[in-house]
């Protein structure tokens, strides 16, 4: 059999190098890109006057860059959009790992943690083209359905973008590991997977036709796993386990 070709890579440093658990470390575009296509919200981390602040915000990537917005006034988006130095980071728990001992017992979990600097995206124009890839993103091909956004209510708003100069994934699946001394004690051990699912829609009285939402949410029926529908919409493999949380420099 052939060798597959490895894919692009971020290439760590000492600020993305994963110490504990390193072996549960993945720095290839595919691995960081699958776990942050699957997530909505992401924690931005950034230092202001000396004091460091965690902000959490929706966003969405396209190629190398990460893009989030909010209110003109936010001091996170003044600091980002200036070129302060910022780390990203998106995690999901998939499981509660319970074993026959306290020091066992543990999460599965998925995370990526991505490091750069933000500058601001500047014009009418190109705030409009992002803020609707943003909508198409969450609800593929509604953009072009909705009343466009005015200049005044795109002044409103600050919208940052960041070129990913270095990432990191990190990733606990699977079962419980026991340990010898744990050799006859009888409490229950295994695994409570943890997923995300939608719930039954509720359509706003008085706005819209009512009825059945239109098919451009249809990705969001009554039951559907959210990460399953990520995984569709980004084309990424189905998982028969679950992955985890932490990256950088997080313990276990």
């Amino acid at each position: 059999m052939n060798a597959v070709a490895p894919g692009p890579a971020f290439t760590p440093t000492p600020r993305s190098q994963l110490r504990r658990r390193p072996q549960r470390g993945r720095y290839d575009e595919a691995a960081v890109y699958e776990i942050l296509d699957a997530g909505v919200m992401a924690h931005v981390g950034y230092v202001i006057d000396g004091q460091p602040f965690v902000t959490p915000t929706a966003y969405w990537r396209e190629g190398r860059k990460l893009y989030w917005h909010g209110a003109a006034a936010s001091r996170m988006l003044a600091a980002a959009g200036a070129g302060a130095p910022v780390c990203v980071t998106v995690s999901f728990l998939d499981g509660f790992v319970v074993g026959r001992s306290g020091f066992i017992h543990s999460l599965n979990y998925r995370s990526a943690m991505a490091f750069g600097r933000a500058r601001r995206v500047e014009g009418v124009a190109a705030k409009r083209t992002a803020m609707d890839a943003f909508i198409d993103r969450l609800y593929a091909g509604r953009a072009a359905r909705l009343r466009p956004a005015t200049e005044s209510e795109l002044a409103q708003i600050v919208l940052v973008e960041m070129e990913i100069e270095e990432a990191s994934a990190k990733v606990r699946e699977g079962g419980v590991a026991d340990l010898p001394a744990d050799a006859g004690w009888a409490p229950w051990s295994g695994v409570f997977p943890v997923e995300t699912r939608i719930g039954a829609a509720r359509p706003e009285p008085g706005m819209g036709p009512g009825g059945a939402p239109t098919a451009d949410l249809a990705p969001y029926a009554e039951g559907a796993s959210l990460d399953g529908r990520w995984r569709r919409r980004h084309g990424v493999r189905a998982c028969p386990s679950r992955y985890s949380a932490s990256a950088g420099r997080s313990a276990r």
